[in-house]
């Protein structure tokens, strides 16, 4: 066998299970998955990683990188070195919070000419479905989009205007005609509205200003037009588990409809959010912990079909302690991992289960065949992971621009002792090499 690497373990999760093996890659692709003890091939280099897990590489398919235009936020290059410290090779960037945003493909052409230099692992871009540019979507699609961000609600950011519900109709139109994805931020505009709006430091005050009908109501009416246009529709960080009866019962019915989570909603609650601590401020929001056991049964019946890390960062500054005016994002790119494996394997999930919510998953969502699974013919993307090893989150060992996080000081499972990308290690305990990512497009 022509071969150039063989990593083994006594671990490597593979779509068939967990079991001692030896990987061999070639050109950067996954050549066999071999016995354990398997004869080295001649001039291949062995890496032995022990009792250590094997996982294929993660897939992060909705990351905010603010690169250009909003670059003190976040940045390919740091956004990155936090990706490949945390397991993740593969990121989709959205469309918003960079200067330009990606809604025309000559917007995407400067984003793509920002990243290509400063990648550390491989990145694709979501282009953005405005109300005035559904004569781009086309376009962006055929420059290789993965497929079209929309808000039925103001997005925060004045550059990416919301679309009501004929608007979403005309792209939804648009997008099914050449079989792309529209991807939805779903709380309904009018239930935001209606809601009380108390500024300060309350929690519980914010929560009550971004309620879960909100969120039932906009994926309702996604549901319904999905229906009826036969397109292809995927819903952005579920927090209300309300939702999950309407939408396991519209993939039962056959609509086209796919649901994410965030380790925020799965691990964070909202009884343990102190007032003024707006490091815990996402939209749509934290919830109950009731809520979040029922997340979970969706993760494990099916109807939630990934977990993505929504990675919304900002300045110290915009993070004031008023929930009403400060910046709603959570930074969370390097510490996905360990804090869903964390929470998973207490409510008695696999290491599989979490393979299957943070790498597979995701890569199905965006048409990415070559990442997702260890197997012949796909990219030789790996994390190596220390299930049992433990850690406090420092903000100051992250790689964030910005070292803001709801997870600080918290004790987490599972630690990341490298990550590979082609069959390159990239992270090494907490050792960055030098960008080596590419810049994906759709079905290439």
């Amino acid at each position: 066998m022509d071969a150039n690497l063989v990593l083994r373990s006594t671990r490597v999760i593979t779509p068939e299970g967990t079991r001692p093996a030896s990987i061999a890659v070639s050109g950067g692709t996954i050549a066999a998955v071999l016995p354990y003890d398997a004869e080295v091939p001649a001039g291949a280099r062995l890496e032995d990683v022990g009792d250590d897990v094997v996982l294929p590489g993660l897939v992060d398919t909705h990351v905010h990188v603010n690169d250009p235009g909003r670059t003190e936020w976040e940045g390919f290059w740091t956004a990155t070195r936090a990706a490949a410290a945390g397991g993740i090779t593969t990121l989709l960037d959205m469309p918003l919070n960079s200067l330009p945003p990606t809604t025309t493909v000559e917007n995407l052409r400067v984003k793509q000419e920002v990243a290509r230099s400063k990648a550390h692992i491989d990145v694709g871009f979501w282009g953005g479905a405005l109300p005035d540019n559904v004569k781009d979507l086309r376009p962006l699609h055929d420059a290789g989009v993965f497929g079209f961000k929309c808000f039925l609600s103001p997005s925060g950011v004045e550059e990416f205007p919301e679309l009501d519900q004929e608007q979403l109709a005309t792209s939804l139109a648009e997008i099914s005609g050449f079989d792309g994805l529209m991807i939805v931020h779903a709380e309904d505009p009018h239930h935001l509205a209606a809601a009380p709006q108390r500024p300060g430091g309350a929690y519980a005050d914010f929560l009550a200003s971004r309620p879960r009908d909100a969120e039932n109501t906009a994926i309702e009416n996604l549901i319904n037009q999905a229906r009826r246009l036969n397109a292809r529709v995927h819903v952005l960080h579920l927090s209300s588990s309300d939702a999950l009866p309407a939408l396991a019962a519209a993939k039962a019915e056959g609509v086209k409809i796919t649901v994410e989570s965030c380790p925020h909603f799965l691990t964070l609650t909202a009884e343990e959010i102190p007032d003024g601590a707006t490091e815990f401020k996402c939209c749509p929001p934290i919830r109950e912990a009731s809520n979040q056991d029922a997340l979970w049964q969706g993760l494990a019946d099916g109807t939630i079909d990934c977990i993505v890390s929504d990675h919304s960062p900002s300045t110290a500054d915009l993070k004031t302690p008023d929930f009403a005016s400060a910046w709603g994002g959570i930074s969370s790119l390097q510490l996905g991992l360990p804090a869903i494996w964390t929470e998973a394997r207490r409510r008695g999930h696999s290491l599989e289960d979490v393979v299957r919510w943070i790498s597979e998953g995701p890569a199905r969502l965006a048409g990415l065949t070559r990442k997702g699974a260890i197997e012949a013919g796909r990219d030789a993307d790996f994390a190596v992971l220390a299930p049992d090893a433990t850690f406090t989150v420092d903000p100051a060992e992250l790689q964030h621009r910005n070292r803001i996080t709801a997870y600080a000081g918290k004790t987490l499972s599972g630690v990341v002792t490298s990550t590979w990308l082609r069959g390159e290690r990239i992270a090494d305990r907490g050792t960055l090499a030098e960008p080596s990512g590419r810049l994906l497009e759709r079905n290439n």
